[in-house]
């Protein structure tokens, strides 16, 4: 399907009680294409309104829906599975039209965020509980799981697909109706998603999308309801802070998917070429705009210059373009904003010391283009150290001993994910054991698996996504006490 048929065939309206609507009064807002910063569409703006209809429809639904045998929520969505890597090609060029990113990156989206309805199909069926004799001989322990009940989702821009996938899939097997709140940057992926499950046979209110330009206006209203049983973010930790405030008035449950600052510390006796191989992937998914991309890379100063000279060479490589052009392997940043904060963070650590070795300024024009930019002998007072750069930025910063290198990976208040590359198993491990993160890659520069409990510590979040622990999330535990 060309571009342009491709978006006309996005219903640009709400999907509330299982149909698309018009917002209160008409309103809508556009939907920006970062490759050229001007309107692919426009889309359906709801108002709080809007958002009380698609938690009336949720909360209607809830009851038949936890009442579906766990086969049948599995089925819908394997289907979905299926549906979705069938139109895997179109999906991903509707990622890159919203978002920026390169064909290849949201291709690679497309076949992770399915994986997750495909993961959860399979875990609906298995939600467990447990039945034992009291130790006192008095009676029997029975523990069952049942649905939280309706869930609201908001997910970010950065993965317009796999951000949703991975709360709509364990919400849906658990029993759990959803209304998802995308970015207002990448509205058009998740309508789709819909527009999918529709065609798969989800009961009509038991997942709604609300597009929005006024994210508080609309969700707040919600958060107060006692419907709302849960609210799933991902996002800054700014904004999932002010949620965790507001949730605590009514007890919420919530799930915290927060930002991050990851290490990357390459120790003297690192396979250097796999270091440089795992940096990139690391570095560079999705263009850096990713809270697991590595943000700072410490490395040992014996190694250093090889790495440096390595990963320059590599970076060099990456061909800045938008991200529909075949040939392009790095894509527009999302917005003016983030282009801007993106120089900041590079001209702070220059005017502090740091070496540009590789790329370091905007090339102007249309779009909101950054070159690959590696930064060296970056000060320890420079902002881009401690603050998420989320752009194609690599700061090196040089250690001497294991233990510089554990002290500089744990110097943030941040904790998701951090990388490390040693070829000593005890080394690895003793590591990893000291890094204060929720997920560690040894010797991997890729860590997201639907198979894995995806979540941070610290001021990165807390709960879990994805793993046989993520269903976990929509799931309340009851014991009844039998004679």
């Amino acid at each position: 399907m060309d571009q342009r048929a491709l978006i006309e065939s996005i219903p640009a309206k709400l999907w509330i009680g299982g149909k698309a609507v018009d917002a209160e009064g008409g309103k809508t807002f556009a939907v920006n294409d970062p490759a050229t910063g001007k309107p692919l569409t426009e889309v359906a703006d709801a108002s709080p309104a809007d958002a009380m209809k698609a938690l009336d429809a949720a909360a209607a639904a809830q009851k038949s829906w936890a009442a579906t045998p766990a086969r049948e929520r599995s089925e819908i969505l394997r289907a979905a599975f299926e549906k979705v890597t069938e139109r895997s090609d179109d999906i991903a060029l509707l990622m890159t039209l919203e978002m920026g990113k390169a064909l290849a990156e949201s291709k690679a989206e497309v076949k992770y965020g399915a994986e997750f309805f495909r993961w959860f199909a399979e875990e609906a069926v298995r939600i467990g509980g447990r039945y034992t004799p009291a130790p006192a001989g008095n009676g029997r322990i029975l523990v069952t799981k049942a649905p939280v009940g309706p869930v609201l989702a908001i997910t970010p821009w950065n993965f317009p697909l796999a951000m949703g996938t991975r709360k709509i899939g364990p919400a849906l097997a658990a029993g759990c109706t959803i209304v998802v709140k995308p970015a207002r940057e990448t509205p058009l992926t998740m309508l789709l998603l819909a527009q999918i499950f529709d065609e798969v046979g989800l009961p009509e209110g038991v997942l709604s999308v609300l597009t929005t330009s006024k994210s508080g206006d609309v969700t707040g209203p919600l958060l107060e309801d006692s419907r709302l049983r849960k609210l799933t973010f991902t996002g800054s930790t700014g904004v999932g802070k002010s949620l965790v405030q507001k949730s605590a008035t009514r007890l919420l449950r919530t799930s915290m998917e927060l930002g991050g600052n990851a290490p990357f510390v390459v120790f003297d006796d690192a396979n250097i070429d796999d270091a440089v191989d795992g940096a990139m992937l690391a570095k560079m998914r999705n263009g850096g705009e990713a809270c697991t991309a590595a943000n700072r890379l410490h490395v040992h100063n014996s190694v250093r210059e090889e790495f440096t000279t390595k990963l320059v060479a590599r970076m060099s490589e990456m061909k800045l373009g938008p991200g529909v052009d075949p040939d392009t392997k790095l894509g527009p940043l999302i917005n003016a904003d983030q282009l801007e904060t993106v120089q900041e963070l590079v001209d702070d650590a220059v005017e502090k010391g740091a070496t540009v070795a590789l790329g370091g300024s905007a090339p102007g024009g249309d779009g909101y283009f950054y070159p690959a930019t590696v930064l060296t002998d970056v000060p320890e007072e420079a902002r881009i150290l401690k603050e998420e750069v989320f752009g194609p930025v690599a700061p090196i910063v040089g250690f001497d001993t294991e233990q510089e290198g554990i002290d500089a990976a744990n110097a943030t208040e941040y904790g998701l994910a951090s990388y490390i590359y040693t070829e000593n198993l005890d080394r690895a491990l003793r590591v990893a054991d000291a890094i204060d993160s929720g997920m560690v890659g040894v010797n991997r520069g890729v860590i997201s698996d639907a198979a894995a409990p995806f979540g941070g510590v610290k001021e990165s979040g807390f709960g879990r996504e994805g793993g046989s622990e993520g269903i976990e999330e929509y799931l309340e535990t009851k014991y009844i006490a039998l004679k």
